[in-house]
């Protein structure tokens, strides 16, 4: 397994999911969404394993007036405006290849083996 935990250290659901895989003694690599993010080939990896765009996106993130941008621009343009302002995706985003979750889902992470 090559995991990869996206998130930032204040989330406490990325804290959760890096402790669900350390108590199993999985590695995992650990990237910071406020320093470096998702590249867009991962963003559009993601995308696809989650089942598109609408369900990356955080409706409680802080940021209101980006998400109220994004629900209205054109759909060609939102996924390139989340992937700038990566701010607005759920917490954490945990790879293993070609699988993804989008916030804190252990029963799928179980079934990763």
């Amino acid at each position: 397994m090559n995991i990869q935990i996206f998130g930032t250290k204040k989330s406490s659901d990325t804290r959760k999911a890096e402790r669900f895989f350390k108590e199993r003694g999985i590695r995992f690599q650990f990237i910071d969404l406020n320093e470096k993010g998702l590249s867009k080939g991962e963003f559009q990896s993601v995308m696809q394993a989650v089942g598109g765009l609408e369900s990356m996106i955080d409706p409680n993130s802080k940021d209101k007036d980006l998400l109220t941008l994004i629900q209205y621009i054109a759909k060609e343009d939102k996924a390139q405006k989340v992937l700038e302002n990566q701010s607005v995706l759920k917490q954490p985003i945990v790879r293993n290849g070609r699988q993804a979750t989008v916030g804190y889902q252990p029963e799928v992470w179980k079934t990763w083996s």
